[in-house]
């Protein structure tokens, strides 16, 4: 028996040392990729009654972690105050909109300057689509989603991208909200908006 339990224990640390290692013996350890913020671009899509608008959002800096050839974690931080809108040509509208969205109505950026997402979990479906969740920080408010995302590691670069709607009212944005004002007619504003984000890292 004494000699069974020997084998067992010496068959168990065998196969967590095999299991700890890889790559030719070295220890597998998560590796963290520094955002790349020129490379990386954060757009969106807002709608209303009587139409739409879109822009941009920088990438203010962040991380990518990689375990073992899959991505594993990260965050990133949006700068609030760069957002701009590419659809209104005309100087003075294009100013009165970014004004508005700046503004507590919707992203109160004097007090909350900047976003953030964390990555709390990442479950690669195959070798580069992954379903996504973190936590979601905008005005203060932290909201947990979950997305899905197409991930590419490579050794130069590591890049993901996503396509996905927020809720605005859960951060606190609620400016003619149907979902509040049920008699805002065709002033009335999405909930949601759209993000389409693309992010790149390397070390």
């Amino acid at each position: 028996m004494k000699v069974v339990k020997n084998l067992m224990i010496v068959a168990l640390a065998a196969l967590v040392s095999v299991s700890a290692m890889a790559d030719g013996g070295k220890a597998v350890a998560p590796v963290a990729l520094k955002v790349d913020a020129k490379a990386s671009t954060f757009n969106w899509l807002g709608k209303k009654f009587t139409g739409e608008h879109n822009g941009t959002i920088g990438v203010q800096n962040g991380s990518l972690v990689v375990n073992g050839g899959k991505l594993s974690g990260g965050e990133f931080t949006i700068d609030m105050k760069s957002i701009k809108c590419l659809d209104l040509t005309d100087a003075g509208y294009n100013a009165k909109l970014i004004g508005h969205l700046t503004s507590p109505d919707f992203f109160d950026v004097a007090k909350y300057p900047t976003a953030t997402l964390k990555i709390k979990k990442a479950i690669a479906k195959t070798a580069t689509n992954y379903d996504i969740t973190g936590d979601l920080t905008i005005n203060g408010v932290t909201q947990s989603i979950t997305f899905p995302a197409v991930v590419t590691i490579a050794k130069g670069a590591t890049t993901a991208t996503a396509k996905f709607e927020v809720d605005r009212t859960k951060f606190g944005s609620k400016y003619n909200s149907k979902s509040f004002f049920d008699t805002i007619g065709d002033k009335m504003i999405n909930d949601n908006f759209q993000v389409d984000v693309k992010i790149v890292a390397s070390k």
